[in-house]
């Protein structure tokens, strides 16, 4: 039940962050950032699909993704369609990833220390949907600010 609940949380929310990435009325304004506000929407989606991308995608779904993390809150203006398009990859390795994860896999031991802990793989999983949603609200809320 886990699985099935992860995945509608995950499409759901990923369909919105590329709604979100549709919705900025001109492309400069994704990477807006002033003194109160560090991180722009278009570097949090990047953050949030590299995110994806290394803790399901690689080591999940083994798909050899390797993340450069400082360049997702250094890289600036990207196209609005390449966001896009990597959200959409994304929704792709996230499903393709969860398709095959058993409910014992759920239960064992997630293969990385994240935390400076173990913790189980289901865990991390729910982690990773919270992680996403909080962002796509920081998201949200930066495109209707600026």
């Amino acid at each position: 039940m886990l699985i099935e609940t992860l995945k509608i949380l995950f499409n759901r929310d990923l369909n919105k962050l590329k709604f979100e990435i549709e919705s900025y009325e001109y492309e400069n304004q994704m990477w807006t950032v002033n003194n109160d506000i560090s991180n722009s929407g278009g570097n949090l989606c990047l953050h949030l699909i590299g995110n994806l991308n290394t803790y399901i995608g690689a080591e999940i779904g083994k798909t050899g993704y390797i993340r450069n993390r400082p360049l997702e809150f250094s890289l600036k203006d990207i196209p609005k369609s390449e966001l896009i398009q990597k959200i959409e990859n994304t929704i792709i390795v996230v499903n393709n990833a969860l398709e095959v994860l058993t409910e014992e896999d759920l239960n064992a031991i997630y293969p990385q220390i994240v935390f400076e802990k173990e913790m189980t793989t289901g865990f991390f999983l729910v982690h990773l949907a919270t992680h996403l949603a909080y962002h796509l609200g920081q998201i949200n809320y930066h495109r209707r600010l600026i």
